[in-house]
């Protein structure tokens, strides 16, 4: 099957002629790689790949020489990029940047301190209901949007696919942002809150039950939230002078992450599970956000 993302192509492809700077933010697996290497570039370097974090030992004599499109992925390896890129984009006219990134946060803090109002942010998160066939959006809300996990050749594998997918996110991605937290903590903790998806947040309740302070489930929260795993939804309020304080929702944003951490390893499964209800909100929640446009 091929997948279409023209829409996001399109839209990157308008802000690159916009802006010399164009942030494409979103979760590992989420396509990134591939819609980039969609844009014709001589210059594309990967901060992963041992040989291109090389070449950034002298990063500005690297950089100066090229011309054209430059795209750099996985960017949060080395923020000090930043402020580099920032005095070349504004002397050197040739230059536009396409910057990749697994961690909104991070990410976005760094590049507005030095690139304000030289850089414009495009969220790519997992497949959406307009990138598929009608018919797969049953499949689509099981096993999520992440590609991988939705081009499975069956459900066990794409369960698989995903538990593998949160090992690395812990063991792995979470370090590499430099958050020192056991991957094994925040492995509980994160099961503990996806029986919270689709309610109300109650930081002090979830506190007692994992022993721990709000303040600190605000701050795993926030990670989460910062590395596009949970949606937070705020509460409408019609008038904002009333004293009573509505507390927000809490939401996975993939609903086959959501899935994996409650051990539904098939639809059938799924469908006797009592979080079946707060499944489907969440995954329509999703549609409809993605679907109007709303920012992440």
């Amino acid at each position: 099957m091929i997948i279409q993302r023209d829409i996001d192509y399109a839209n990157i492809k308008k802000r690159l002629s916009t802006y010399r700077v164009t942030a494409l933010l979103g979760p590992r697996q989420s396509g990134k790689t591939t819609l980039a290497r969609q844009f014709q570039s001589n210059h594309y370097f990967d901060l992963e790949n041992p040989m291109d974090l090389a070449q950034f030992q002298n990063p500005q004599l690297t950089l100066t020489r090229c011309k054209g499109l430059i795209i750099i992925d996985e960017i949060q390896r080395k923020p000090e990029l930043f402020a580099l890129i920032r005095y070349l984009v504004d002397t050197i006219p040739e230059q536009n940047y396409l910057i990749l990134g697994s961690a909104s946060r991070d990410l976005i803090r760094q590049s507005s301190e030095t690139l304000a109002g030289r850089i414009s942010y495009y969220t790519l998160l997992g497949l959406r209901t307009m990138d598929i066939n009608s018919d797969q959006i049953e499949q689509l809300w099981f096993t999520g949007g992440l590609p991988s996990s939705f081009l499975a050749a069956d459900d066990a594998i794409s369960y698989q696919w995903r538990e593998d997918y949160i090992r690395t996110f812990l063991e792995r991605d979470i370090p590499a942002l430099g958050i020192t937290i056991p991957a094994e903590t925040l492995r509980r903790f994160w099961h503990m809150v996806s029986h919270y998806h689709g309610n109300i947040i109650n930081f002090a309740e979830i506190g007692r039950s994992f022993g721990i302070a709000d303040t600190t489930v605000r701050h795993y929260i926030d990670i989460l939230v910062g590395t596009f795993m949970l949606r937070i939804l705020q509460p409408w309020y019609v008038n904002v002078g009333k004293r009573l304080v509505k507390r927000p929702k809490l939401y996975f944003r993939d609903s086959g992450i959501f899935h994996s951490l409650l051990a539904i390893e098939t639809p059938e499964v799924l469908y006797r599970h009592p979080k079946l209800g707060s499944s489907w909100e969440g995954f329509a929640l999703d549609c409809v956000w993605r679907s109007v446009g709303k920012p992440d």
